[in-house]
């Protein structure tokens, strides 16, 4: 099989732009495609932005910033991204009839051994993909912003070619991000149930009026998070000590949450147009700040916490290395 140096990328919003950067940055030719002239000047001005954070960070050099904005081309057309791209990565709204579309798209227009990979987040894709391409799909699932955040979710379809999961593994292995491997496709994956069943007990807290979004945030931040991003969540079991977390369990005085699918908080937000940070305000209010100036003190902030992180983890390991 061709290495992988050619990459479709399919859709210029919120994933898109930020996996154009994540390949460009591998050292890919990237072609980013949307339907919307608009949707791809934003995403351009979204890998302006971030390249230039990277750079202020010093994660990437000048020139590697350079290097990396000559290898992303834009097209209004799928045809144009896929059709010698040895990988096409897939980053359309989660819409079965969209994805549909789309699949039928690459079908007609790319080469036959071309590698396509979902970042698909809760919507099992492997029966909308036409049969011929089944066996070169998988899902590549990424966390915002991949550029930053290593994490990416590999999970193989039913007909998925056991060989192309590993070999996307050792690609992205290649390019410094952190494969976790699914032999079949799990409604979530990991990161996602977690953090959808610590959104069900927010969404609880806030709905029944038992705590502020500052409260529930600074818990998260100044409680769960520091020490998660040192040690995970079973480790840091392990250290609170697994007597102490079996109590707990059992001196436990509330029922858990049960899933619905529906909050009254969500739903009046979003009624009232607070959709995040895209539209200027969400659980919290962001003045006259841009999301671009939002996205880079946040990118700032990770790349700051990631590098110390990594630091620390070396200096002062918590368990002997493999």
């Amino acid at each position: 099989m061709r290495e992988i140096e050619k990459v479709g990328v399919i859709g210029a919003g919120l994933m898109g732009h930020a996996l154009a950067i994540v390949h460009a940055l591998g050292g890919c030719n990237v072609i980013m495609q949307d339907l919307k002239e608009s949707q791809i000047a934003k995403g351009l001005q979204l890998i302006d932005s971030a390249l230039e954070t990277l750079v202020e960070a010093g994660t990437i050099t000048k020139s590697e910033e350079k290097d990396a904005k000559a290898r992303i081309k834009t097209t209004l057309e799928l045809n144009t991204a896929v059709e010698d791209a040895d990988l096409v990565v897939e980053a359309v709204v989660e819409n079965r009839g969209v994805k549909t579309e789309v699949f039928q798209h690459i079908d007609n227009a790319a080469r036959k051994d071309v590698i396509i990979a979902s970042n698909t987040s809760n919507l099992d894709i492997f029966p909308l993909v036409p049969e011929a391409r089944k066996s070169f799909c998988l899902i590549a699932h990424w966390y915002t912003p991949p550029y930053i955040i290593d994490l990416v979710d590999l999970a193989a379809g039913p007909d998925t070619d056991i060989d192309i999961l590993q070999r996307m593994k050792t690609f992205y292995n290649k390019l410094g991000k952190k494969p976790v491997v699914f032999r079949k496709f799990i409604n979530g994956y990991v990161a996602n149930r977690l953090q959808a069943a610590m959104g069900l007990e927010i969404t609880r807290l806030l709905d029944e009026g038992w705590a502020s979004a500052d409260a529930i945030d600074d818990s998260v931040k100044y409680g769960l998070a520091l020490r998660m991003a040192l040690m995970g969540s079973l480790m840091k079991a392990d250290f609170t000590g697994l007597d102490m977390m079996q109590r707990g369990m059992a001196n436990m005085t509330y029922d858990p949450p049960i899933p619905k699918p529906q909050s009254d908080t969500l739903d009046e937000l979003i009624s009232s147009g607070r959709q995040g940070v895209m539209s200027g305000g969400g659980y919290f209010e962001y003045g006259e700040m841009t999301p671009e100036e939002l996205f880079r003190n946040r990118d700032k902030g990770l790349l700051m916490l990631k590098s110390q992180v990594s630091d620390i983890e070396t200096k002062f390991p918590l368990r002997p290395k493999k």
